[in-house]
Order: C-alpha cells, then structure tokens, then sequence
C-alpha cells in the first residue's frame, strides 16, 4: 500500500468513481451538522463526528491491516494533520450555525487557488501571468461571496475563509502522505488525534441529546466524515489532483440540494455568482496543471 498505482484510464474512473462518492458523503456531513448545532454544542457535535469516525475505523480496518493501523512513517504530519482536521471542522460546523450550506460550500472551493497561491509561496513553484489572473479572478469571486461592507456579510462567513485556508494545506499535506501511508491509517489517526484534543472541551460543554434522531444524526455524520476522507485518501493513489479536481465541485449540487430539501434554503445571486466565478478559476488552474503534466 506503499506506492502509488500506474497512471492508466481504468485507475483515473475508479479515482473519480471514489472522489464522486467522497462529494455526497461530505456534502451529507456538513447537512446533518447544520442540523444538530442548531440544538446541540459545537464542539459537542465536532467531538461525536469524530468520535463515531474513529470507532467506525477501528472495526473496520483493524482486521484486515492490524498493524499498519499504527505504523506511521510520518507521525509528527499524521499529529499535525489530526489536529488541522478538528480545527476546521469546528470552524465549519461553528459557520454553519449562522450561513446556508451553499455559502461554506461555495467558499470552500476556493481551496485549489489557495493550493496555486501557496504553492508559489511555499514550494517555490513558478506560476506564469494566466494563472496568477486565475489566482486574482478567483479571490475576486470570493469576495462577490462575502460581500465585504454590504448588509449581506456575515461574520461567520471569515470562518469559512479560514477553514479554506488551512483545507488547503491539510490536502497538500494529504498528497504529500498518500505517497507513503496507507489511507486508513491516515484518516483514522487523524480521526483519533481530534476525537482526543477535543474530549475535554466537548464533555465540559455536554448536552444529552433529547431525542434518538440526533443520536442517528450524529452517527451519520462521523459515518459519512469517515467514509469520505477514507475514498479521498485512496482516490488520490489512483489519479492526480489535475484529474480529480474537477470532479470535487459536484458537491456545490448536493450542498444547494440539501440546503432546499432539509432547511428551506436556497442561495442568492450573489453566491451564485461568486461560487461560478471560484469554480471557473479553480477548474482554470486545474486543468493548466494538468496540461504541464501531459507535456
């Protein structure tokens, strides 16, 4: 599980095949958080997402690759990336208490310039003039989403920009493990390293859940968390980022679905129009990035 497999047609649709999966169960994870923290503790529902993700991942994983559960070539990253996790889902489950599911899904699809931006910074990655106009494209279609000064801004949403800050480094650090560490012991040491930072904070503020769906609800969703990040892990071993990129923003569908079918929600145009400016400059620079790879 240590290498990557040949880059071929049949291993790229079995990436995307898995990425597609990864976009429902995340979009289904931020849907039911949405729901339980407008009754329950942030940090409380965080610490049970997680929690719940980690049992899941014990039972099933453990099994069949016993020890490599616990084999880490990189223990101080898999430490870092546990505890990157725990802090952006408490910003996005904290954002959306007060936003609508297509508002953190549209920013968070700022993350592939945010990658191109700290590529250039921290890896000294050269970006020509096109893609540096993607870059300045793209943060302009954020900020039609924010919409800084208007009365349609909300605090919660600087949340949601800095959950997409560090998203793109816990996905660069991501690609950067895939290569080495099997992907169960990557989301479930990251699942661990957040359900035990956050045991204290989420104990002190408990609150029994009242009825025996939220209980459903919050397993659902540590289902879903475990399940996604567990398909993105591999899916990342199948197909480069170029290659599955695009096929990430399917989420922005299931987000607006959800937010209409389960809260009545649906976006404005300002969103609309920030979230298709964002995904074009993101789809720009992904598919430059994997013209550079084909020639």
């Amino acid at each position: 599980m240590s290498q990557l497999f040949t880059d071929n047609p049949r291993h790229r649709r079995i990436g995307i095949a898995l990425v597609t999966v990864t976009t429902l169960m995340f979009a289904t994870l931020d849907a039911s958080a949405k729901w339980l923290v407008l009754s329950l503790p942030v940090l409380q529902v965080v610490w049970m997402r997680f929690l719940t993700h980690s049992l899941l991942s014990i039972a099933v994983f453990a099994p069949s690759i016993q020890g490599d559960l616990v084999r880490w070539r990189h223990p101080g990253l898999q430490f870092v990336r546990g505890l990157m996790l725990a802090t952006m889902t408490a910003l996005n489950f904290w954002a959306l208490q007060y936003l609508q599911l297509a508002e953190t899904g549209a920013m968070q699809f700022s993350v592939p310039i945010l990658i191109a931006l700290l590529s250039a910074w921290w890896l000294g990655e050269r970006l020509d003039a096109k893609r540096w106009a993607a870059i300045a494209v793209g943060f302009a279609g954020v900020l039609v989403i924010i919409r800084p000064g208007s009365q349609g801004f909300h605090p919660a949403i600087l949340l949601s920009a800095l959950n997409a800050v560090l998203y793109a480094l816990f996905n660069m650090m991501t690609r950067y493990l895939a290569s080495s560490e099997n992907p169960a012991t990557t989301q479930m040491t990251s699942a661990v390293v957040a359900t035990l930072v956050l045991t204290p904070f989420a104990l002190w503020q408990w609150q029994t859940p009242a009825t025996h769906l939220e209980w459903f609800i919050m397993a659902l969703a540590g289902l879903c968390g475990g399940i996604g990040h567990y398909f993105v892990a591999v899916a990342q071993r199948y197909a480069t980022a170029a290659v599955l990129g695009p096929f990430l923003y399917q989420q922005i569908i299931y987000m607006c679905l959800f937010g209409w079918l389960v809260f009545g929600q649906m976006p404005d145009l300002a969103v609309v129009l920030g979230a298709c400016v964002v995904v074009a400059s993101g789809l720009y620079l992904l598919w430059r990035e994997f013209q550079s790879t084909t020639t």
